[in-house]
């Protein structure tokens, strides 16, 4: 299994689309196998979760993310875990823990002419 966690500066980034980078964990069993950070290409609608896919991704980590970008991540096959913080390393232990604990999303500001909560 392969996480992705949108990640700003070793901390679980506000929005998963305009982060400097995710941190790429697979997993094997209850352990890291691999982590590697790879910068984000570019926030453009739509292109992230199949992006991400492409790395073999099955979960990704955000503090924020907009409904329709759930439903994009979902038709890849890839769940969506928002509303979490921290820094990089927690998350990773809460999640393999099973103690990571999800939220509200937090991504709440205005991209443009829409919410992010409506299209992202």
């Amino acid at each position: 299994m392969k996480i992705a966690i949108a990640t700003d500066n070793g901390h679980v980034a506000q929005h998963f689309g305009h982060c400097a980078a995710y941190t790429l964990v697979e997993l094997e069993g209850n352990r890291v196998i691999k982590k590697e950070l790879i910068e984000n290409p570019g926030h453009r609608p739509g292109f992230l979760p199949g992006f991400l896919a492409r790395y073999g991704v099955s979960c990704i980590i955000a503090g924020g993310m907009g409904r329709r970008a759930q439903e994009l991540f979902a038709e890849q096959g890839i769940e969506s875990v928002v509303g979490v913080t921290g820094s990089v390393e927690q998350v990773i232990a809460d999640y393999l823990s099973g103690n990571l604990q999800p939220g509200e999303s937090l991504c709440n500001h205005r991209h443009g002419e829409h919410r992010c909560s409506e299209e992202h």
